[in-house]
């Protein structure tokens, strides 16, 4: 019988590596937060609204990325688009709303926002780290087809930009309702 001395073999040891166990379960169990931001890029066409896709093997999204430190999401944001696209010009004609993924790929969560741009121009930009660029494609595309190409976590993302500009179209404006200065 074990009097519970860890020099001795038996119930102390099988204990401690139950505990050891159990807490390496736990670690595994518990997902650390990492925040990446971009944008759904738009543009908008005679017939509709044009959106923006990357492709990184065969993986179609948004320009996104690592929110680095000292950053707000919304400047990652911006950072992530012109590094990936070269594009500047963003307007936040929504406003600053977002929408965030579920957590995928190891905790990781995205958040996107929406911005239009007159630019149909996109230069992929060099990785740094790669020495290449992270991105094989861009494509301007309806949502209909964006949605064909993206994965079920980006299309959802895709339906909430749409939802919103659709939203934004049907709202009167001031200058029809007879809002405005007096």
């Amino acid at each position: 019988m074990s009097n519970g001395d860890p020099r001795q073999p038996g119930a102390g040891q099988r204990r401690s590596g139950k505990r050891r166990t159990r807490q390496r379960g736990r670690d595994r169990n518990r997902k650390v937060r990492t925040l990446s931001a971009g944008v759904v890029v738009v543009r908008r066409e005679d017939d509709g609204w044009r959106v923006l896709l990357l492709r990184a093997f065969q993986y179609w999204d948004s320009p996104k990325g690592k929110v680095e430190e000292g950053e707000t999401p919304l400047q990652g944001a911006l950072r992530e688009v012109e590094e990936e696209t070269g594009i500047t010009e963003l307007d936040f004609f929504l406003g600053q709303d977002y929408i965030e993924t579920g957590p995928y790929a190891q905790g990781k969560v995205a958040r996107y926002y929406i911005a239009r741009t007159p630019s149909r121009r996109v230069v992929l930009g060099i990785n740094p780290e790669l020495g290449r660029p992270e991105h094989q494609e861009y494509r301007w595309v309806g949502f209909r087809t964006a949605r064909k190409l993206a994965s079920p976590r980006v299309r959802r993302v895709l339906d909430w930009a749409e939802q919103q500009l659709r939203r934004a179209e049907e709202a009167p404006s001031a200058e029809t309702s007879g809002a405005g200065p007096d």
